[in-house]
């Protein structure tokens, strides 16, 4: 429960291999299955003790809940260019940013959001500093909805109320009564290192750096998680969710070579005693694009909701120094507006 582990040197990248290639470490699941045997309690697979009272304590003692008036000033800056989605086709894959992880991910002919988040505020947190950057209107028809945890910046039911109950919903293992309740009938619950095919496309729960918590009473009782998802083709593009740095980077490329897009989280990262077992720094999470082997990163996770302390506009800009620390190509560190959109295949 408290395992540290030391930072994974980056790996040679490895050669994209085929959707149909065996990927014997990942259970393919039937579609629409809901769990009946999952534990009462997923905090076994915690890589950090949760903060107790004397971490409140000292949070309260020191207020640096949000970011200070200075730290504000920059909110006029905040990147947002929306445009119209690209064209896709069946062997398009395209992502546009939405805002914080919502991500509309155009791939294998499927269009799929992860964490759709198209509500004005969530509960504890001031209004958007941005806009949504893609209007519900213009969305085409959704093919498919990952979630990575019940957050309520991940997991935002005015959003969800406004799909039809049959859209495909793919989430953690103890989350599918949540929707259940809701109305939703096509609803598949996975565990770590297990997947579903929809369509053509591979989808892959694996494993973060976090936790789950939505009431007072259900610490821990769903599990958290990224997604991998593959088309017939053998392009990836991983959804990292929310997380902290930490090993499962490299076991995920391990077990996923060649991924080609990495969306990863660069904001509410201080008080960094705090947030550093949950949520990735703009440095943690270039090491962790380095960790996975991929190609290209677009970083998430900022310039949508005050959830800490840091300067609004600084996980940009430490991201892009840390990118370029690193010797990375310029070009693949995707650090688009919210509203923007880059189109990977074709």
């Amino acid at each position: 429960m408290t395992e540290r582990t030391a930072r994974t040197a980056p790996g040679a990248e490895a050669p994209r291999r085929p959707a149909s290639a065996a990927l014997p470490t990942s259970v393919l699941q039937p579609l629409g299955r809901l769990g009946r045997g999952w534990p009462r309690s997923f905090a076994d697979r915690l890589t950090a003790p949760l903060p107790g009272v004397r971490a409140f304590a000292r949070l309260a003692r020191e207020g640096a809940v949000r970011p200070r008036r200075e730290g504000l000033r920059d909110v006029p800056l905040l990147p947002f260019a929306p445009g119209p989605l690209p064209p896709a086709g069946p062997r398009t894959v395209a992502v546009t940013w939405a805002g914080h992880a919502s991500w509309v991910v155009r791939i294998g002919g499927l269009t799929v959001l992860t964490d759709p988040v198209w509500s004005r505020r969530i509960l504890g947190t001031p209004a958007r500093l941005t806009p949504v950057g893609v209007r519900w209107e213009d969305l085409p028809p959704v093919d498919a909805v990952v979630i990575s945890h019940n957050h309520f910046d991940h997991l935002d039911a005015p959003t969800l109320r406004r799909l039809p109950r049959a859209t495909p919903v793919l989430v953690p293992a103890g989350l599918g009564r949540w929707f259940v309740r809701r109305g939703f009938t096509r609803v598949t619950e996975l565990d770590w290192w297990e997947a579903v095919e929809l369509g053509g496309v591979r989808f892959d729960f694996v494993p973060a750096h976090h936790w789950s918590k939505r009431t007072l009473l259900d610490t821990c009782r769903s599990l958290w998680g990224g997604w991998v998802l593959t088309d017939a083709a053998g392009h990836r593009v991983y959804f990292a969710g929310d997380t902290g740095y930490g090993h499962w980077f490299a076991e995920i490329g391990r077990r996923h070579p060649g991924i080609d897009l990495a969306l990863l989280p660069i904001g509410a990262y201080d008080p960094r005693w705090w947030l550093r077992d949950v949520h990735t720094d703009p440095e943690e999470a270039v090491r962790a694009h380095q960790d996975l082997g991929a190609r290209r990163m677009a970083p998430m996770h900022w310039a949508t909701f005050v959830l800490s302390s840091e300067p609004v506009l600084e996980p940009l800009t430490r991201v892009r120094a840390a990118w370029e620390r690193a010797g990375l190509p310029r070009a693949d560190l995707w650090d688009l507006p919210v509203g923007g959109s880059r189109v990977l295949v074709p």
